[in-house]
C-alpha cells in the first residue's frame, strides 16, 4: 500500500544519505536491520497464526504452541502470503526508484492476532509530481501482487487432495462422517449444527478459478489450505489497494486515468457505497447491543446516522450538498437491504466494511491531492490502468469473512 498520508507518521527516522539524485534510496545499515526485524517478526507471527488456520490441531496462540507438523504447515503459509506481500510492496518500491523518486523500504506490520499481520506499507518521502511517475508507482504493486496470487492459487487448484484430506483436521466430525459416507464435500454446513462457522466471502475470480477444480473445499473449510488461504488473501488485499479513493494505489490509477475533477465525483460515489456495506454491518450490531439493555433496537438507526453524518462531514470535507444527498443515498440502501436479506439469513459479518470506513475517512481520505504536472498517460498504461480496475472488480469480496 503506497499510501504516504497513511504512513506519514509511522517510523519517520528513515535515513537519508543526501539529497543528490545518485544517493536517493540507499538506506544505511541501521535502516536496513530495522526492517529486517520488522520482517522476521512478520514472519513468525503469520507462521504462528498460519499454524492455526492450516495446522492440523490448531492451537490458540499464544495458550499454547503448534506442533511440528502444524508449524511446518504455518511455515508454508507465511512463505506463500508474505511472498505476495512482499512482492506488492517492492513492486512500488522499484517504480519509486526508476522514477528517481525518495522511498522507503517496506514496512512489515506484525499482529500477533488474526493471520499475524496488518500489511505493509512504504512511504513516498517526497512529492510525486508527475502523473506518469504517480501512476507507475500505483499500479506496480498491485499488479506484481496479484500476479503472485495466480500462481499461488493456480498450484493450489492443480494439486487439490481427495475430500478425505479432511479427516486429518482435529474436530469437524459432522464434516467427516460425511466424507466418510459419500466421498464428497457437503453442499451445506455441517459443524457446530450451523452456527459459529467460519465463513470466507467468494470473490468472482476465485469463483471463476476454483470452477475448474476438482474437489474444491467449500468456502467455510477453505482457509485449512495453506495455497488456497494465502491466494484468497493476496486478492483480497490487492482488491482492498485497488479502491479508488484517496491515496490508495487504485486511488492513484483512477485520478491518473480520469483526472482530478471526475476523480472526485467518482471517489465520493465509492465512498458512499463503502458506507452502506458498513451500514448493512452495523445495523444489525447496535440493534442486538440495543435489545439486550434497553429492550428495543430501532435507535440503531439514529445512532449509525448520526456517525455517518460526522464521518461524512470528514470524507466530504464539509460539502453540505454531498453530505446531505449521500446520506440519505446510504441510509435508505442499507434499510432496503436489511429488509430483503435480514441478517440471520447471511450470518454476522466481521465490520470490516465499518472499519475500512473510518479509515478511509480519517486517513486515507476520499479525494485524491491534485498533481503538479499533469499529462496524458500513454495507450499502454491506460490499458494497463483499466485491467487494473478490472482486477479490482474480480478480486473484491462483499462479504469477506462472517460466521454462520
Amino acid at each position: 500500500m503506497s499510501n504516504e498520508d497513511l504512513s506519514q507518521n509511522i517510523f519517520a527516522d528513515y535515513e537519508v544519505v543526501s539529497s543528490s539524485e545518485e544517493q536517493k534510496n540507499k538506506p544505511d545499515l541501521r535502516t536496513k536491520l530495522k526492517h529486517l526485524g520488522l520482517f522476521l517478526l512478520t514472519f513468525l507471527f503469520v507462521t504462528l497464526s498460519g499454524a492455526n488456520f492450516v495446522g492440523f490441531e490448531p492451537v490458540l496462540f499464544p495458550v499454547a504452541m503448534p506442533g511440528t507438523e502444524d508449524i511446518l504447515r504455518g511455515l508454508l503459509f507465511a512463505v506463500l502470503f508474505l511472498g505476495f506481500l512482499t512482492t506488492h510492496e517492492f513492486g512500488h518500491y522499484f517504480a519509486a526508484v526508476y522514477h528517481k523518486v525518495r522511498v522507503t523500504l517496506p514496512y512489515y506490520i506484525p499482529l500477533p492476532v488474526g493471520i499475524g499481520t496488518l500489511g505493509a506499507v512504504i512511504r513516498i518521502k517526497e512529492r510525486v509530481r508527475k502523473v506518469t511517475q504517480l501512476f507507475d508507482i500505483g499500479v506496480a504493486g498491485p499488479v506484481a501482487g496479484f500476479i503472485v496470487s495466480l500462481i499461488i492459487l493456480i498450484i493450489g487448484f492443480i494439486n487439490l487432495p481427495e475430500p478425505e484430506f479432511m479427516l486429518n483436521f482435529a474436530g469437524h466430525e459432522e464434516l467427516k462422517e460425511y466424507i466418510i459416507e459419500t466421498g464428497e464435500y457437503p453442499d451445506f454446513i455441517t459443524d457446530d449444527n450451523g452456527e459459529g462457522v467460519l465463513t470466507v466471502g467468494n470473490t468472482l475470480l476465485f469463483s471463476l478459478m476454483s470452477s475448474f477444480a476438482d474437489n474444491m473445499p467449500p468456502m467455510w473449510e477453505m482457509y485449512h489450505f495453506p495455497f488456497l488461504f494465502a491466494g484468497w488473501l493476496g486478492l483480497f488485499f490487492t482488491a482492498l489497494n485497488l479502491m479508488p479513493v484517496g491515496q490508495l494505489d487504485g486511488g492513484h490509477i483512477l485520478y491518473s486515468l480520469i483526472g482530478y475533477k471526475k476523480h472526485k465525483i467518482v471517489a465520493r460515489i465509492f465512498f458512499t457505497g463503502l458506507t452502506i456495506l458498513a451500514g448493512i454491518e452495523m445495523i444489525p450490531l447496535l440493534s442486538d447491543l440495543l435489545t439486550q439493555y434497553l429492550g428495543f433496537g430501532l435507535g440503531s438507526w439514529f445512532i449509525w446516522g448520526s456517525i455517518l453524518y460526522l464521518v461524512m462531514q470528514k470524507a466530504f470535507r464539509y460539502d453540505t450538498v454531498w453530505i446531505n444527498a449521500m446520506l440519505a443515498i446510504s441510509l435508505a440502501v442499507t434499510l432496503i437491504y436489511n429488509f430483503i436479506f435480514p441478517p440471520e439469513q447471511i450470518g454476522q459479518g466481521s465490520l470490516i466494511w465499518v472499519v475500512w470506513t473510518f479509515i478511509t475517512a480519517f486517513f486515507i481520505g476520499v479525494e485524491h491531492p491534485p498533481v503538479q504536472q499533469e499529462e496524458e498517460l500513454t495507450f499502454g498504461r491506460r490499458v494497463i490502468g483499466w485491467i487494473s480496475m478490472l482486477i479490482f472488480v474480480l478480486c473484491i469480496s462483499i462479504n469477506p469473512l462472517f460466521t454462520s
